[in-house]
């Protein structure tokens, strides 16, 4: 197992999805951030089951970032109580591995 994830985040617009990418990147808290064209979600909130177009963020970071990341995100998204699930990446190419963790190391 490495000690690199993956974090998925649902936002309810394009440009929301954007402005948490960006951000996420630019704060070094993600190597890259993909976007997916619009799902549709189904799922249960306070009682009724509710249906949305809702765009995911597929967030590739290391474990040590995960706490700054979830952080960051609950400050930027609208959502009162947005997804945020961390899955872990068994294994994967070196190289790429690596530029993850260069991609999150602080500069200095």
């Amino acid at each position: 197992m490495t000690d690199k994830i993956v974090v998925f985040v649902t936002a309810g617009s394009l440009a929301e999805a954007r402005k948490i990418a960006k951000h996420l990147v630019r704060k070094r808290l993600a190597a890259c951030v993909n976007m997916t064209q619009p799902v549709r979600s189904v799922y249960r909130w306070k009682g009724k089951v509710e249906q949305a177009k809702e765009y995911l963020l597929v967030i590739k970071t290391t474990r040590d970032m995960f706490k700054k990341l979830e952080s960051e995100v609950l400050k930027t998204h609208s959502y009162a109580t947005p997804e945020i699930i961390c899955l872990p990446i068994i294994e994967g190419a070196a190289d790429y591995l690596e530029w993850i963790a260069k991609s999150v190391e602080p500069k200095g």
